[in-house]
């Protein structure tokens, strides 16, 4: 059994640094490489972790030394790079999008289990406690049949933001605005809790930033194959930024999660005296470590650890990943041609 596992990062914007702490966070997880196509960015990283560090990705990818790349790269460079590093024998943790388009996507999910490697994407709120606990109340049967699924994210990016990097608001790189890039996250645990999405009719628009090709605010009705309907609503044009909010109705319970945090838990099996229960009232004034900004991506890297030493797969393996991906795809479509498109959506084509 491996005792230590060695990672090695490409792409080293901003949330490397979540990555580089938190490897080093955890026991038997080593950072030992960087790379960036920025010779700067990668040097800066390389050198406040105190390891290599190169502007060429495939100089790290033929190291031997390293068992696992956790690729965060702009969003449409993560599918060629995956491919080349499981030919290389490497494992491969993939920040969110898994990529931009279901062709790339699916390649790398391919070229990983053809290459006998394992591939995760980052979807570190299925690892929150709020998720977790609502999950397991769904699974156990408690909350009767899904009635209707809602999720918002009210998010604020300011002009600065999109005009920081070539790539951002681009459908090339960024695959796509506030839902491809801000809403991923909520979407993927709407689906995950509520269960598989049927269809999608949207409508997205552009109405507060200048200079990007991608949606600033999207409105999305959603039908679940389970019968239940729903909502998705995202953008980063609510100055000065506001909630992420998830909620989801049952015949027997509701839940509610804002800001990664079980605020409402209502359950018909435990009404007292004929009187509803918030049973996420025990939770509130409790510390939970996984709303730390940081903490749940750690328990994502170790769980990528322990199913190698298991040899199962991923919680959240490349199939898991796609699922959210597929969702925005199609509601992309769906706001372009004006009709309700209809899941599985499988183009591989560019829609924009």
């Amino acid at each position: 059994m491996t005792t230590e596992f060695r990672f090695g990062i490409i792409g080293c914007g901003v949330i490397s640094h979540t990555h580089a702490q938190e490897i080093n966070n955890i026991k038997g997880a080593k950072l030992v490489a960087v790379a960036d196509v920025v010779e700067d960015c990668a040097k800066s990283v390389g050198q406040t972790y105190q390891v290599d560090w190169y502007s060429d990705y495939l100089d790290l990818l033929k190291r031997d030394d390293i068992d696992i790349v956790n690729i965060l790269t702009p969003s449409g460079l993560r599918g060629d790079i995956a491919i080349d590093a499981a030919r290389h024998g490497k494992h491969v943790i993939a920040e969110k999008p898994i990529d931009v388009t279901y062709e790339k996507a699916t390649a790398m999910i391919d070229a990983c289990r053809e290459a006998g490697v394992k591939l995760a994407v980052i979807s570190q709120h299925r690892f929150d406690h709020s998720t977790v606990k609502v999950k397991r109340v769904i699974e156990d049967g408690q909350f009767g049949h899904m009635v209707l699924g809602e999720c918002a994210v009210n998010w604020y990016r300011t002009q600065s933001y999109y005009d920081s990097g070539a790539w951002r608001g681009t459908w090339a790189m960024d695959g796509g605005g506030a839902l491809m890039n801000q809403s991923i996250h909520t979407i993927d645990l709407l689906q995950y809790l509520v269960g598989s999405v049927e269809s999608v009719f949207a409508h997205t628009a552009t109405l507060a930033h200048d200079r990007i090709e991608v949606e600033d605010v999207a409105v999305v009705t959603v039908k679940f194959k389970s019968g239940a309907l729903g909502t998705i609503v995202g953008t980063t044009s609510a100055y000065p930024g506001l909630s992420s909010r998830l909620e989801i109705f049952g015949t027997n319970g509701s839940a509610v999660i804002e800001h990664d945090k079980l605020t409402h838990l209502f359950l018909k099996s435990t009404e007292q005296d004929g009187q509803s229960v918030n049973l996420a009232a025990e939770d509130l004034d409790k510390p939970d470590p996984t709303t730390v900004f940081g903490y749940a991506h750690r328990l994502q890297i170790e769980d990528m650890m322990n199913a190698i030493r298991e040899g199962r797969e991923p919680l959240v393996n490349g199939e898991e990943g796609l699922k959210p991906l597929e969702i925005i795809l199609a509601i992309y479509e769906s706001a372009k041609t004006g009709k309700e498109i209809t899941l599985p959506f499988k183009k591989v084509e560019s829609t924009h």
